[in-house]
């Protein structure tokens, strides 16, 4: 059996695994540094990797945001993950599920950042001074772990569980709608799926948007004008399989779908 991954080979597994479509074991007990900063070790490992690639970086998303699945994995904090250019998927446009291994689907409220968030502590006020606007989003998760047996260290080293994402087309200020109380529904076809509202995440999705632009600064990865922040799921994950078509709709905010074949 051979030794404790480093940071390099446990990047190059699932680089590898995100390349071939095939999922790995999981690394948790794997790792050389078993912890926290090693897992964003893996994952800042990969993202370097990827930017010399020629990938474009386009913002972050937040995990983790629900205390249930926060609670299940023995954390008390989100995660985050990178959110590039070629993971973005047009409102209604067919995705292959060939481009994923094992996909889940959930609602959120996306930020786009309209001035660069540098402060070592951000407050609502900074944030709501920032955001240009909100979108209702679709995160179609993956994980490159097979099964989704998943714990904190895996879905950080492996960006978060990231896939892909979808934005809805009519943008919204935040003064006009209620980003904490607004009501989420997903639907597939005809049947509602999942539902929530905005304090389903972290009490209000600018609680999880303060905490990332905090951390992003942390990392030496700030938040800057034009990035995309995908907020945290506003109801439960749902498993997708082909021909599923699922719409979301966010009281004051809007519709966006999302179609797999």
């Amino acid at each position: 059996m051979s030794g404790p991954l480093t940071t390099e080979a446990a990047a190059a597994l699932l680089k590898a695994a995100a390349a071939g479509g095939r999922a790995i074991a999981p690394l948790r007990e794997r790792l050389a540094q078993a912890d926290p900063a090693g897992a964003y070790a893996v994952q800042e490992a990969n993202t370097r990797a990827w930017l010399g690639e020629g990938r474009r970086l386009v913002g972050r998303k937040i995990g983790l945001t629900s205390l249930a699945v926060q609670t299940q994995l023995g954390v008390d904090q989100p995660d985050f993950g990178m959110l590039f250019a070629d993971m973005a998927v047009g409102d209604g446009e067919p995705v292959a599920l060939g481009r994923l291994i094992q996909p889940k689907v959930e609602a959120e409220v996306a930020l786009v950042i309209g001035r660069d968030l540098t402060h070592e502590r951000h407050t609502y006020a900074d944030l709501i001074r920032a955001t240009e606007y909100a979108l209702p989003a679709i995160e179609i998760v993956d994980s490159r772990i097979e099964a989704w047996n998943i714990r904190f260290l895996d879905t950080v080293a492996d960006n978060a569980s990231s896939g892909l994402f979808v934005l809805g087309g009519r943008p919204r200020r935040l003064g006009e709608f209620d980003i904490t109380a607004c009501a989420m529904e997903m639907r597939r076809g005809d049947e509602i799926v999942s539902r929530g509202n905005g304090r389903a995440c972290l009490g209000s999705p600018l609680n999880a948007a303060v905490w990332l632009a905090d951390v992003m600064v942390r990392c030496g990865r700030p938040l800057l004008a034009g990035d995309i922040v995908l907020t945290g799921a506003l109801g439960p994950m749902v498993a997708v399989k082909s021909g599923d078509r699922f719409e979301v709709g966010i009281e004051g905010l809007g519709t966006v779908s999302s179609l797999f074949d």
